[in-house]
């Protein structure tokens, strides 16, 4: 096991260690700690992102995000750094040249589906503007702030994400399960899971403008609404 005085955090002089949440394991790489610190939670309006989470979400599957990330870059060369326009006109003789690219995931529902969803993504663009303005009225454009004593108390679904899932799929999307949907909610902020001693969490929350936790249900009722639950 790594020396806890070695993990970035830690400061040897005031003898106190940065509370993370307990899925950034001790040891982990600082690619995985950088995105646990700076990235996971913080609400995210930027299209390109979005779909980006959305591809990498689909991607993990069956797998460890710690192997996603690590094959993040391979990802954003492979589908022009996530850009909707360029990836949706993705063709066949394509999808044949990423299925011998060993630095993504070489499954072929999973390189279909970054394509379909780029299609889909357009679509809503078209339809409500923006990729972000479509997902963030799901909570009515403001983060779910929960409070979890650990990580573990985490949904792995909940009724906002069955919604966003049953939305989705009416768009043509794949790999958008519920549980993919949640754990894109948690990635791009529009539900702020980090654990209550965790010191990201004030900052996500702050940077959402936080609410009471019991938006989460109006969210809900007004995210089955739009699905057509």
């Amino acid at each position: 096991m790594a020396n806890p005085l070695s993990l970035p955090g830690y400061s040897q002089g005031e003898l106190t260690v940065t509370h993370r949440c307990n899925w950034v394991m001790a040891g982990a790489s600082p690619q995985y700690v950088q995105y646990h610190d700076e990235e996971w939670g913080v609400p995210s309006r930027d299209d390109q992102h979005l779909y980006e989470m959305l591809v990498l979400e689909g991607a993990q599957a069956g797998l460890s995000w710690s192997t996603i990330l690590n094959k993040r870059e391979g990802y954003r060369r492979a589908f022009a750094n996530f850009e909707v326009e360029k990836v949706a006109r993705f063709t066949p003789k394509q999808v044949e040249t990423l299925m011998q690219d060993a630095s993504i995931v070489r499954n072929r529902a999973k390189i279909e589906a970054a394509i379909l969803n780029a299609r889909a993504v357009q679509q809503i663009q078209a339809e409500h503007g923006s990729l972000a303005a479509f997902v963030w009225s799901f909570v009515n454009d403001t983060p779910i702030q929960n409070d979890l004593a650990s990580y573990r108390d985490a949904p792995t679904s909940t009724d906002v994400s069955d919604a966003l899932s049953k939305a989705l799929k009416k768009y043509g999307c794949k790999f958008v399960g519920t549980t993919i949907c949640y754990a894109f909610m948690q990635a791009v902020g529009m539900v702020n899971d980090h654990e209550r001693d965790c010191f990201c969490r004030k900052t996500c929350a702050a940077l959402g403008g936080a609410k009471p936790k019991a938006k989460g249900k109006a969210a809900a009722a007004k995210a089955r609404t739009a699905a057509g639950a």
